[in-house]
């Protein structure tokens, strides 16, 4: 059996309340599920406690979606990756107009980390003389967020 794409990515936050608003208002996904769960039977796996919020960019049930967890019943450890480090560093988004991002990530304090740039679509694994226009940002928690926009 092969794999057929991602099901989910789950980024862990300190802050929802902070965090929501660069995914929601700036990136344009849209809130289907907003509350705390509870897992773990208290003898086998630990109780745990989490405000989670499932993030979509369409009604299709098999794509892919985020989930943002902060964990409300233990501590949090780590933090963000860095860029190109060894391990999962970032993920991309397909995107209909990166411009507007940009805008409003800048306007909401998210500035991309550099301009907008074009790359040939070789750069993604496909063949060469397309365009893809790509911008990278930093969530609140300082995740590296990709946007890509398909231009030709």
């Amino acid at each position: 059996m092969l794999v057929r794409g991602v099901s989910h990515v789950a980024i862990g936050v300190r802050d929802m309340d902070a965090a929501l608003p660069f995914y929601r208002d700036v990136l344009g996904l849209r809130v289907d599920f907003d509350d705390i769960e509870e897992f773990g039977d208290g003898k086998d796996r630990p109780k745990t406690r989490r405000r989670a919020v499932y993030l979509h960019h369409t009604d299709d049930p098999a794509s892919s979606f985020l989930v943002l967890d902060q964990q409300l019943s233990r501590e949090l450890t780590g933090g963000p990756a860095e860029l190109f480090q060894v391990g999962f560093h970032h993920f991309g988004l397909w995107v209909d107009d990166l411009d507007a991002i940009v805008e409003r990530g800048t306007e909401a304090g998210f500035p991309p980390l550099r301009p907008p740039s074009n790359a040939d679509t070789v750069a993604y694994g496909e063949p060469p003389g397309g365009v893809i226009r790509t911008v990278f940002f930093k969530d609140p928690e300082g995740n590296v967020v990709q946007c890509d926009q398909r231009i030709s």
